[in-house]
């Protein structure tokens, strides 16, 4: 059983495309990463990301940069994200992932942390500095815990690899849009297309494309080749300007624009 590739099969199975929402856990503070946890929810979220902020995030671009920075200033720990999900688990609709980096793994216990995650109800790990050879032993103690271990593929990802990662991959696959890191900008996702068809043929997990999408129109576009879309630092940026009504407001565009008929095949 798989909240993340349920939640997502399910949108699929009605005719939409998945939306994913990234979150950074603590910022500004932990009770507006709630708020905007509960607003992306109730605005047509289908997964949201709750990042554990870390102090050297090699995936990630400036506006997750700063908010991370910000909320370990604050002091945010690791246990206080877990309560946070425990809570929101209770609250939200919506199943929880945690995206978070090895060494906080590593510093935690992989087998206790995996053991308190799915104890505070998250659904899953995505942990984006973690390579397919060393996998296997976060993999194992993901598995005894009923967690799904997200996956990365990206435009530099040779066949044979897609192929080895989307055998193993389960919730849902990633599928980063460019070389780089994360942040809104301009990507033409029509060269992502041959990368995806080979993760279909190898599996059978929903590919999700991140990294670039800042609003309703590249949504669009990207989900033209994907099963879901994940949007991150747009969700931080209208965090910081509007609050969690905006965080509400631009989800809510979004889930419009990927349900309108014709605009997603």
């Amino acid at each position: 059983m798989s909240k993340l590739k349920d939640k997502l099969t399910a949108r699929l199975a009605a005719g939409g495309k998945g939306l994913i929402v990234y979150l950074a856990a603590g910022y500004p503070d932990l009770a507006a990463t709630r708020q905007a946890v509960l607003a992306a929810a109730a605005a047509g979220a289908d997964i949201i990301e709750i990042g554990i902020p870390f102090s050297d995030p090699i995936a990630d671009g400036p506006v997750i940069q700063h908010a991370a920075t910000a909320a370990l200033a604050g002091g945010l720990k690791t246990a206080d994200v877990l309560a946070l999900v425990k809570e929101l688990t209770a609250a939200a609709p919506v199943p929880i992932a945690l995206m978070l980096y090895t060494n906080t793994v590593l510093q935690y216990g992989p087998g206790r942390f995996a053991a308190d995650a799915a104890a505070a109800g998250a659904a899953g790990l995505i942990v984006p500095d973690l390579p397919l050879e060393e996998a296997a032993s976060l993999q194992a103690v993901c598995q005894a815990n009923g967690l799904d271990l997200i996956r990365f593929i990206a435009p530099t990802s040779p066949p044979e690899r897609v192929a080895r990662i989307a055998a193993q991959a389960s919730g849902f696959l990633y599928c980063v849009s460019t070389t780089g890191v994360t942040g809104v900008q301009a990507v033409d996702y029509s060269p992502l297309a041959p990368l995806i068809a080979a993760a279909r043929r190898a599996g059978d997990t929903p590919v999700a494309i991140g990294f670039g999408i800042g609003g309703p129109e590249a949504a669009v576009a990207a989900a033209a080749h994907a099963d879901a879309v994940i949007v991150g630092s747009a969700v931080i940026e209208r965090l910081t300007a509007g609050g969690p009504a905006g965080v509400g407001a631009l989800v809510a565009s979004i889930r419009q624009a990927l349900d309108r008929p014709g605009d997603t095949p």
